[in-house]
């Protein structure tokens, strides 16, 4: 019987030149060198993803249920909440996320969009980038409490996102989901790319607070991230899920080389689809 699987991290290649929209481009040959910095075997793979049918065509043959579009309020990167409303609309293999900048919104403005998201548009989440706004911001800065108290009024799971690629990489520190994680206690945390490299000192935060989900996606398959592994085999099981963050790493080979990884058989369900069932409330 094949395996569930959902993706909590997917972009189509054609949703913005970032994500390598356009042949020919600086955008376009750096979605492929970054590919190749996470070990996809085909740095061109995302062309597929030029067109929504092909999108889905990709994520059916990797063998992935449901994969998670996320949205993004950045200067640099914007997909708007009603762009990812209209993507996954009648296609059940899409789930939508959303975003706000309370920075570029205000605060009010922040507050009234994540509420329309959720309630109006049905997205199961809202994704905040703040060490990619201009200014950088920490993950605890007051600015952003208000749209933390508000994913938890709401039930839904606020998308954190980190990495390496962070302009400023002070602002990749994890410490600061701690002291957000011990504030809101009933709040879902998700932290796409896992903080990596940055890999034991979020583990020891997830060890500490069970509201802490990782999802190091890419970046799992990178030297230091073994420690994701050996904690998901323990008590890290029910808080690390699975996701490619495609268009910058190819779909099948991630699933492929998950499970290679070494994860017992006893946690893979849980990895693969089920923590992200329980985070996302879906009925699949």
């Amino acid at each position: 019987m094949p395996r569930k699987i959902i993706d909590l991290r997917s972009r189509p290649a054609f949703l913005h030149d970032f994500y390598g929209a356009t042949p020919g481009t600086p955008a376009y040959e750096g979605a492929k060198w970054l590919n190749r910095r996470v070990g996809s075997k085909d740095d061109e793979h995302f062309a597929r993803s030029h067109t929504l049918d092909g999108f889905i065509a990709e994520i059916r043959d990797a063998g992935i249920t449901a994969a998670a579009v996320i949205g993004r309020d950045t200067p640099g990167v914007a997909t708007s909440n009603d762009q990812v409303a209209a993507l996954i609309d009648g296609r059940p293999e899409l789930i939508g996320v959303g975003s706000v900048d309370p920075q570029r919104q205000g605060v009010a403005g922040a507050l009234a969009e994540a509420e329309r998201a959720v309630r109006r548009l049905g997205l199961k989440g809202i994704n905040l980038e703040p060490g990619f706004l201009a200014p950088a911001l920490a993950f605890d800065d007051p600015l952003l409490l208000p749209v933390y108290d508000a994913c938890d009024q709401l039930g839904v799971p606020v998308f954190l996102m980190s990495g390496p690629t962070t302009p400023d990489p002070r602002f990749n520190d994890p410490a600061p989901v701690g002291r957000i994680a011990r504030a809101f206690p009933n709040l879902t945390i998700v932290c796409h790319h896992g903080f990596w490299p940055h890999v034991a000192e979020i583990v020891g935060i997830a060890f500490r607070h069970p509201n802490v989900h990782l999802v190091p996606d890419m970046y799992l398959f990178l030297p230091g991230s073994r420690l994701y592994v050996e904690a998901a085999n323990g008590f890290l099981r029910d808080q690390l899920l699975f996701g490619t963050s495609f268009p910058f790493r190819a779909m099948k080979q991630t699933v492929e080389d998950f499970l290679a990884l070494g994860f017992d058989e006893a946690v893979l369900g849980g990895l693969l689809s089920g923590n992200a069932e329980r985070v996302l409330k879906l009925d699949l």
